[in-house]
């Protein structure tokens, strides 16, 4: 069994993606799935990501 390779810009690209779902999770309507819609769910996540964005 040959060992993985550690490719730097590969772990750094899904740190930014895990930081970004950890901050999305920290809405609670979206980490509980409190909308059932999906069109409802996924405006809650437009709402929450752009105030993240705007925030950074």
């Amino acid at each position: 069994m040959q060992p993985c390779g550690f490719d730097r810009s590969i772990y750094r690209r899904r740190n930014v993606v895990e930081r970004c779902l950890h901050r999305l999770k920290q809405w609670r309507g979206i980490d509980t799935r409190y909308e059932k819609r999906p069109g409802r769910y996924l405006a809650a996540l437009t709402v929450a990501s752009t105030l993240i964005w705007l925030d950074t």
